[in-house]
């Protein structure tokens, strides 16, 4: 059902958070985008956290971000496809690419310090999207 505005009404079952979100980001050719994800079935969902602290915890403190709020995200991924927001996921996987590093935080080339392994969550792990 659509409101006065042409606007589908949010799904009650669903709130809103209050409040911005520290979603992660790459640089791309025209600036900085969403990183999308992958659930353990493939399907492509965008993630952020509620704080920085939990973000530093799961993918890293190189990972950069931009603050925005729950629907500003879900705007910005819409046109893509992709319906699914994941927030506060515990754990992120390595994609595809990085099967010989399986089960070992990423570290970009030439980083001196030894690769940790990641450490096993129970709640819906992520792997990189290999289109983002």
């Amino acid at each position: 059902m659509n409101d006065s505005q042409g606007l589908d009404d949010p799904d009650p079952l669903q709130p809103f958070r209050t409040g911005a979100l520290f979603v992660p980001v790459r640089q791309g050719p025209a600036g900085c985008c969403a990183r999308l994800f992958r659930t353990p079935l493939g399907a492509r969902t965008a993630v952020a956290f509620t704080d920085e602290r939990r973000l530093t915890l799961t993918l890293g403190r190189r990972q950069t971000w931009i603050r925005l709020s729950e629907p500003a995200v879900r705007a910005l991924v819409a046109p893509l496809g992709i319906v699914d927001l994941v927030v506060d996921p515990l754990l992120a996987a390595p994609g595809p690419r990085d099967a010989s590093t399986a089960g070992f935080a990423r570290r970009p080339a030439g980083d001196p310090r030894p690769a940790r392994p990641l450490r096993p969550a129970a709640a819906r792990p992520l792997s990189p999207a290999s289109t983002s």
